[in-house]
Order: C-alpha cells, then structure tokens, then sequence
C-alpha cells in the first residue's frame, strides 16, 4: 500500500514573462539516499513511477529526454526536452525540460536515520492556475508510484487511468 504522500505546496509570482509557480514537496522516505537516487536519476529508475528516460546524459549540461507512459492509452504520451541543469551524484538531480520547466531532485540522510532518505522537489515553471493544479496533482500521483517502486512495487502503466489524478486536483482545487 502506498505510503501518505504529504499535500505539495506552492507560490505564485507574477512577472513579465507571465505567471510563475514554485511547487513543493518534501518526502521522508524510508530508503537509503542510494537507492532514491537511482529512482530519480537513473534510466532505469524512471520508468518505474514517473516516464521513460529516452535519453539522459548524467552530467551538468547533458541532454535529457523524458517520455511520460501514463499521458495516453494509445502510448503516445507527453514527450519533453531539455538539459540537465544540476548534477551532484546522490544529491542533486535537476531537469530543465519543456512544458514542465525546471524539476529539481534534492537528496539528503535523514537526520534521526541514515538509511531514511529526505527528499525536497521543486517544480517551477511558467504557466496557469490550471497547470498549477494540474502539476500539484501530477506530482503527488507520481510520488505515490515512487514510494511504491521504492518498495518493490514499479508502475502498472498499462492499468493507469485518470481516475487518482482527477481526485488529487480536486482535493487541491479546494485547498486554496
């Protein structure tokens, strides 16, 4: 069973390049650094709970290419571009990608338990209150696969439909 993923927050700037949300999420997971990172900065850690790393060069500056699996039953899912943006092995993995602006990974021991792992994202990007609530909802669903991959669970994405991420936009539409 998926384990409470604590609700993301956010904050919103207006600027002259449009509307800016910050999202956040800090996850105490109960999984060593080690093993988080490979979920979030390996191509063979990402298919299990977020998207397909078509390419990811693990490096400042590398090229990275992520193709969502759970965006549409015909398999033809979101798919976005970008670079890595920063880099630091088994603490910091940052992607710079279309769409989905700048998504941040930071690692680090949990401060009672070294074998816990506390992870901090930041999702910002440019966009509407809809993409907001939309990405808070994305996010969320997606850390639930997370914690299930962490415990010997990857994604079905053959059996995903839309039915938790309309719940969890829902719940943050109301929590305004």
């Amino acid at each position: 069973m998926t384990e409470a993923i604590p609700h993301g927050t956010g904050e919103t700037r207006d600027g002259d390049d449009g509307t800016t949300h910050v999202l956040h999420f800090v996850l105490h997971l109960p999984h060593p650094v080690v093993r988080v990172w490979a979920a979030v900065a390996t191509p063979e850690g990402l298919p299990q709970w977020l998207a397909a790393a078509d390419l990811l060069e693990p490096h400042l500056g590398g090229g990275v290419t992520l193709r969502w699996l759970n965006a549409e039953r015909e398999g033809a899912g979101t798919v976005v571009s970008g670079r890595v943006t920063a880099w630091d092995m088994e603490a910091v993995a940052e992607y710079t990608v279309e769409v989905h602006g700048r998504v941040r990974f930071h690692m680090e021991p949990a401060p009672a338990d070294s074998l816990a792992t506390v992870l901090r994202f930041t999702n910002e990007f440019t966009g509407s209150d809809e993409q907001r609530l939309d990405n808070l909802a994305g996010w969320h669903q997606h850390f639930e696969y997370l914690s299930d991959a962490l415990d010997g669970r990857p994604a079905d994405w053959a059996a995903w439909t839309p039915d938790r991420f309309q719940h969890l936009r829902a719940e943050y539409a109301g929590r305004r």
